[in-house]
């Protein structure tokens, strides 16, 4: 693989972000790049610190003829979302990212590149070890956990921070301007499910679902891509409705916040049932591909011969969970109509998996309107309740209200303006930005989020543009260097 990225423009940057592909960093698993980052921040001479929750803090005092400029925090997150295509061998705990150039885009191969958020990390530790940028007192945040959970945002305490303007560098689209975000929930729904035995001749297929494109559950889930967890209850469902089929197992999807890429299913067939359920199988595939062949091309959905399982599930509660997912809601919900073009609230059927006597159903569910969340909330568990399913909602975290009248942003929009002789375009995304969550532990900040462009985040086929971190750095460079004194 062409590694050579840190060849790149702005070298600063890419030399940073080099560093980081090198370093392990799944959600959950941050301890090598937390021990990093500390490190980097102590050769710099610099003030580094942990707190009890995982985060990184670094401070930078402001360069000479600076030290009356407001306070600024850098913010971004250490972990990376997890994904690999099925044929990648790569381990996410020991393996280093491979980077590949693509024409003005750098991706990897067969993974997640965790460009979301090492830009934004690579970024913080250029301006961090420059010696010559002029800003004013600096803060460096890097907040841990923040694509499983946020619990890194959560954790923050208040007082540890001094400044007061935030400048969160998680966003994906160079040339905008983020002032608002969604707020969210997860869902987990457990069907307690015992095993029977198989009596008569039966035949078992591993069903597969995959080829999907997945995606970003939020920034991505308005593209109408396919969900695999719906896909592959549409096939279990037409088994059992109309060949007998029995589930044994099933493993679908793998982290709340990215798009479902693939589901795998242990099936078993009554012996005369075999021919007709791959014969139903066949035609239900060329309608699932007729149907989503514009937006999923790859889709492919197999049925190989298995091992005949000891036991398959309960049936009577295995009809109840395809019927239940059967009706669960996926996808947008309702689109804003504040903002054009932005998705007000949508769910995500995240996984479905089974294993230790209980079937376990995942949902992240996104909204900018808190009363709309808690409605769908209401929607989900009255659906799984009929089927009589123990559903749970948890790890609630706020939206991020847009501020138009910020005093930052009129800022950074003029700054924008002189350095690249256009306009930056101001909106609010259908993602968990941690802006809603740390405004609320320090409700006086003054909030903007930007970044460079990246596409397909939290899937193998994200990729970041080359030249938009250029544009991307300097315009961080220009806005530091014009904040104003407090």
């Amino acid at each position: 693989m062409n590694n050579n990225i840190s060849q790149l423009s702005p070298r600063e940057v890419w030399c940073n972000f080099h560093l980081l592909t090198r370093i392990p960093r799944p959600s959950g698993s941050e301890e090598k790049i937390r021990e990093f980052m500390v490190g980097f921040g102590r050769k710099l001479g610099l003030e580094s610190m942990v707190d009890e929750v995982g985060n990184v803090i670094i401070r930078k005092p402001a360069s000479p003829g600076m030290e009356d400029r407001r306070g600024v925090i850098l913010q971004s997150h250490l972990d990376m979302v997890p994904q690999k295509n099925l044929d990648k061998l790569h381990d996410f705990a020991i393996d280093p990212i491979e980077t590949v150039l693509d024409g003005e885009w750098v991706r990897a191969n067969g993974t997640t590149l965790g460009a979301d958020n090492g830009m934004g990390v690579a970024a913080t530790m250029a301006v961090l070890e420059s010696r010559e940028l002029q800003h004013g007192p600096l803060e460096a945040l890097f907040t841990s956990n923040e694509e499983s959970g946020m619990t890194g945002a959560f954790g923050l305490k208040h007082g540890i921070l001094r400044g007061d303007i935030l400048l969160n560098l998680d966003s994906e689209d160079e040339g905008e301007l983020c002032i608002g975000c969604a707020g969210g929930s997860n869902g987990r729904v457990s069907f307690a499910c015992r095993e029977e035995a198989l009596q008569g001749e039966w035949k078992a297929f591993m069903v597969r679902v995959t080829g999907l494109k997945g995606g970003h559950s939020g920034l991505d889930i308005q593209l109408g891509r396919g969900n695999a967890n719906k896909i592959m209850n549409r096939i279990l469902y037409d088994g059992h409705l109309h060949h007998g089929l029995r589930l044994a197992s099933i493993d679908g999807g793998s982290l709340r916040n990215a798009i479902p890429r693939e589901s795998f299913a242990l099936v078993a067939l009554p012996g005369p049932m075999v021919q007709p359920f791959l014969t139903s199988l066949s035609l239900l595939t060329a309608t699932l591909k007729e149907e989503l062949s514009v937006v999923e091309p790859t889709l492919t959905i197999e049925a190989v011969p298995a091992s005949l399982p000891e036991s398959v599930l309960e049936e009577s509660v295995v009809v109840r969970l395809l019927r239940a997912l059967y009706g669960c809601p996926n996808g947008v919900m309702r689109m804003s109509s504040e903002m054009a073009g932005l998705v007000e609230t949508s769910n995500n059927l995240a996984m479905v998996q089974s294993g230790n006597g209980v079937v376990t159903v995942e949902m992240l569910l996104r909204s900018s309107v808190d009363s709309a969340k808690a409605d769908l909330e209401v929607m989900i568990k009255s659906l799984f309740d009929l089927a009589g399913a123990d559903t749970l909602f948890d790890g609630r975290y706020p939206g991020w209200k847009p501020d138009p009248e910020s005093s930052i942003l009129k800022i950074m929009r003029e700054v924008y303006q002189t350095t690249f002789k256009k306009n930056a375009e101001i909106r609010a995304v259908h993602a968990g930005l941690e802006c809603g969550i740390l405004g609320r532990t320090y409700p006086d900040w003054e909030m903007i989020s930007f970044g460079p462009t990246i596409r397909f985040p939290h899937s193998p086929d994200e990729k970041v543009n080359i030249p938009s971190v250029q544009k991307f750095w300097e315009f961080l460079v220009a806005t530091l260097r014009s904040i104003p004194v407090s």
